[in-house]
């Protein structure tokens, strides 16, 4: 001990506080990271805000981090939210996307899957109108080629990829044979079935989990939902790809 009268202060550590330190230390290391793609901002033009914002909010308290990224191209269109109209404007899907993330995020094309543990799609028409054509072309839909790059590229490494609402159904049309579930709507069912895949129907906050291709999908909008039902699906996913890493 030395002797706060020689001027120096007198700091004693316990057997648990290093013990504590360890620990925190070892949390860090082995803290899992988390890549989101977003596809804009709003649901009927970009993603959808509760699905985006609850899926990070899911991350964090499941003790896992996230970086977040778009694709820097314009949007199909703009929509007006409160009337349902589109407007005669164009926007960016990065700058758009960057609402969401308050500024914190990066273009898709700077993924590197070597950097991540998993992957995520929040859902919204974005999904289906600016990272896919689903909405315009269903099972003959083209995929943004940084999106498809992205997937494929984790798919190879063998990362989790988890997507909510209509993402789905652009992994299905990138990965063969995925089985996924969008909920009980039967037209995206069928469209899904058209490109190769296997829809499984589901209820609110259930996890569809595909072993082969590590795959996580839960409807979340697809379906009558409340902002709690977004939660608690977006949370599910979160919890099972995390789970799957262990």
């Amino acid at each position: 001990m030395i002797s706060s009268e020689l001027g120096y202060q007198n700091t004693a550590y316990s057997s648990l506080d290093f013990v504590s330190l360890i620990e925190r230390k070892n949390k860090f290391q082995i803290m899992k990271k988390f890549a989101v793609v977003l596809s804009g901002s709003g649901v009927f033009d970009g993603s959808e805000i509760h699905e985006a914002t609850l899926s990070l909010l899911a991350i964090s308290q499941a003790g896992a981090s996230y970086e977040v990224f778009a694709p820097d191209i314009a949007q199909h269109h703009v929509i007006n939210h409160l009337t349902g109209e589109e407007m005669s404007e164009t926007r960016n899907v990065l700058v758009e996307s960057a609402r969401i993330a308050r500024g914190k995020i990066k273009p898709l094309s700077d993924f590197e899957a070597e950097n991540y543990d998993c992957l995520l799609f929040p859902g919204g028409f974005g999904a289906a109108k600016n990272l896919s054509s689903f909405a315009f072309d269903g099972a003959e839909c083209l995929i943004n080629k940084e999106v498809e790059r992205a997937v494929k590229t984790m798919f190879n490494a063998k990362k989790p990829i988890g997507a909510l609402c209509i993402a789905p159904t652009l992994i299905v049309r990138i990965i063969k044979g995925a089985k996924v579930t969008i909920g009980s709507d039967k037209g995206t069912a069928k469209s899904i079935k058209a490109m190769g895949g296997k829809h499984i129907s589901t209820n609110h906050g259930e996890v569809i989990e595909d072993p082969i291709n590590r795959i996580f999908t839960t409807p979340c909008y697809m379906l009558d939902a409340t902002i709690l039902d977004i939660y608690n699906g977006a949370s599910n996913v979160v919890k099972a790809i995390l789970s799957s890493l262990k």
